[in-house]
């Protein structure tokens, strides 16, 4: 049996929609059943600033599998994506909270404050297997530890179809896994052009709103002026390389402009309500149920 795409949020970028996302604390098991059923393609669950617990990813991870939902779509994937930011900045390289992650079945890595090219590699790097010099797509490297037994079982395939897909795309048009990068500074923004130039394999550039706000020198300012144009200079960027880019907090005062302005991942409100998820899936053109 061929299997469809596992990943949603790859999914839905692939047939050019807007993917939406949210941020969920690790651990909240109960956020994790709520969001299981819901109109999200994706989940960021959010070891940054919370606390790194791999035992409540793993719980979350499991609470997400809606059975019913699986059951009606034919795949064994869960119905809300599951990726996971840990709580390393870029230039620390704490690959192993990657390893983490995504041997537990994860589908991605968001990685915070991402400011250069080698902090851009070490991501790319830490989400792949190593393979010998002379296969196809060898660049960046694979750094990433062999021990992919629960997350095959997650995604529900075997070892060989494991492998298979366990790479990043777009860089592997198959690869499920999604490299996120999120730059958080006026010096990532200015190094963002060399970093998406020479790092393939960045599936999606997330702003990092409020540190960004904090490093232009407008605290929680994110609609600032002088932080917009650091924004919109970030998402040109992307535009001009072909890079998803994403916004963490899409809202009524701003969601007409991210979504004009060619934001394809949106984060959208809190998971005690959905009102904003279906205002900015209306926007974007996304029919209502399944789709």
């Amino acid at each position: 049996m061929t299997l469809p795409r596992l990943n949603r949020l790859i999914a839905a970028l692939e047939r050019g929609r807007t993917a939406f996302g949210i941020f969920s604390p690790v651990g909240d098991i109960h956020s994790a059943v709520q969001l299981s059923t819901s109109r999200y393609d994706g989940v960021i669950l959010e070891g940054e600033h919370v606390g790194w617990d791999v035992r409540g990813l793993r719980d979350c991870l499991q609470y997400l599998l809606d059975p019913a939902r699986i059951a009606a779509a034919g795949s064994p994937a869960a119905g809300v994506t599951p990726i996971a930011r840990i709580p390393a900045n870029g230039v620390e390289r704490n690959q192993f909270l990657v390893k983490q992650a995504l041997d537990a079945g994860t589908y991605g890595i968001v990685f915070p404050h991402i400011a250069t090219v080698e902090d851009a590699y070490a991501a790319v790097a830490a989400c792949r297997y190593s393979r010998p010099k002379d296969r196809p797509l060898y660049e960046p490297a694979g750094r990433r530890g062999d021990g992919p037994f629960q997350a095959a079982r997650y995604w529900g395939v075997d070892m060989a179809e494991y492998y298979r897909r366990a790479d990043v795309w777009p860089l592997a048009k198959d690869g499920e896994l999604l490299v996120v990068i999120q730059i958080e500074s006026v010096a990532g923004a200015a190094n963002l052009r060399d970093i998406v130039r020479e790092v393939p394999g960045i599936g999606i550039v997330l702003i990092g709103e409020g540190d960004l706000a904090q490093d232009v020198g407008y605290p929680r300012q994110g609609e600032h002026p002088a932080v917009v144009e650091v924004i919109d200079s970030i998402a040109a960027v992307c535009h001009e390389a072909g890079v998803v880019v994403g916004h963490p907090k899409a809202e009524a005062g701003n969601l007409r402009r991210l979504i004009d302005g060619g934001f394809r991942y949106l984060m959208c409100a809190a998971p005690r309500s959905f009102e904003m998820l279906d205002a900015a899936r209306t926007a974007a053109g996304r029919r209502k149920g399944a789709d």
